[in-house]
């Protein structure tokens, strides 16, 4: 057996992608007014909005983690909003919402048939993207960059500035010690394999207010990416880099903890983030705690999480504890996940995007 060749793939322009959402289409204005929320998701926001203010009254950290559907339900300038008001100390996507944000920002468009194109051997093989991402990781690593800072200046800056090949061997020859030889060593790969010079790499994003990771960046919050190898579709590409990716995500997963560890009297608001979401934050939970434990202190506590998703939620009231394993609710894993994490945990059932909307007014009423 052997493993295939992804240098050979055969990528084509995005701009020949035949996209599904437009950001111009797709994007709230948040001065609109919000959808209708249903009696309990409205009692859950206004709870929400107490505990953001306690929050931020305190100092205490508010951490966004959101699936890739909220981007694409057309949140960004939601979000930005949030941000902008200071009610956000750390937004958290997974992989597929970092490349959401940056084709909206590039192209203006984003989302394909994943059904169409994978019996075509088309899904995710679009140039620009898994090009310009690894290059924006690969930049920013050499400035100890994450994925989300990386991705965010990438956007804000249309673009980096790559050292010349020849420098970067230079580098790495005088001192292949160094902690960033083994960045270096990356981006010159593919510089040489893809014919990339050095200077500036120019990529105007015109849609930058339809990005929320560049939105983040400008105003000094904390983005972080928290992706998985082969999970998204720049690994569709001949540039692909493992080890790039995976330096960027531990970054990020280093800088998400140490929000965590901010995290006492503060709130966790999970939206549309089932997998990711849970699984990031029950690690670094416990990374924190077990810092705090070794040095002294008192585990992360008196904190309030509250999970907005579609899914029926197994008619089960998180409120009082977790159901039994006889109740279909049990097997809400996230929901289950959130509920061992030692504060308050609410389910929401409710459309991610109105959700958020209907917080950001409320926060401003």
């Amino acid at each position: 057996m052997h493993p295939l060749d992804l240098k050979r793939l055969r990528v084509r322009p995005l701009a020949e992608r035949k996209s599904l959402t437009s950001a111009n289409d797709i994007l709230i204005d948040p001065d609109a007014r919000p959808t209708t929320l249903s009696p309990a998701a409205s009692d859950a926001a206004r709870e929400c909005v107490r505990r953001i203010r306690e929050a931020r009254g305190r100092g205490a950290a508010v951490i966004l983690i959101y699936g890739a559907h909220l981007l694409r339900n057309g949140a960004a300038a939601i979000l930005g909003r949030l941000m902008d008001r200071g009610w956000l100390t750390h937004v958290a996507t997974n992989g597929a919402g970092a490349i959401h944000d940056w084709e909206y920002a590039w192209l203006g468009r984003s989302t394909e048939s994943v059904r169409e194109n994978v019996a075509t051997g088309s899904f995710g093989t679009w140039d620009e993207t898994g090009r310009n991402i690894h290059l924006a990781l690969m930049a920013g690593a050499l400035d100890g960059l994450g994925f989300g800072q990386s991705m965010g200046r990438f956007i804000a800056e249309d673009g980096a500035s790559l050292p010349g090949p020849d420098d970067l061997a230079l580098a790495i020859s005088s001192d292949p010690g160094h902690p960033l030889a083994p960045a270096r060593a990356e981006l010159l790969r593919a510089m040489r394999e893809h014919g990339i010079g050095g200077g500036a790499l120019r990529v105007e994003h015109r849609w930058k207010h339809a990005s929320i990771i560049a939105r983040a960046w400008q105003r000094g919050i904390p983005a972080t990416v928290h992706p998985g190898i082969g999970y998204d579709i720049i690994a569709c590409h001949p540039i692909f880099s493992g080890a790039a990716i995976g330096r960027a995500g531990e970054l990020d997963f280093r800088l998400f903890a140490g929000s965590v560890d901010r995290l006492d009297g503060g709130v966790v608001l999970s939206i549309g983030s089932a997998i990711m979401g849970p699984q990031v934050f029950e690690k670094s939970l416990s990374c924190a705690n077990n810092l705090r434990l070794q040095a002294g202190r008192a585990a992360v506590a008196d904190h309030a999480i509250f999970v907005v998703d579609l899914q029926d939620g197994g008619d089960w009231d998180w409120t009082g504890g977790e159901p039994p394993k006889s109740s279909p609710a049990y097997y809400l894993r996230f929901c289950k996940s959130y509920s061992r994490m030692g504060g308050a945990m609410r389910y929401v059932q409710c459309d991610n995007a109105a959700f958020a909307h209907s917080l950001l007014r409320m926060l401003e009423d």
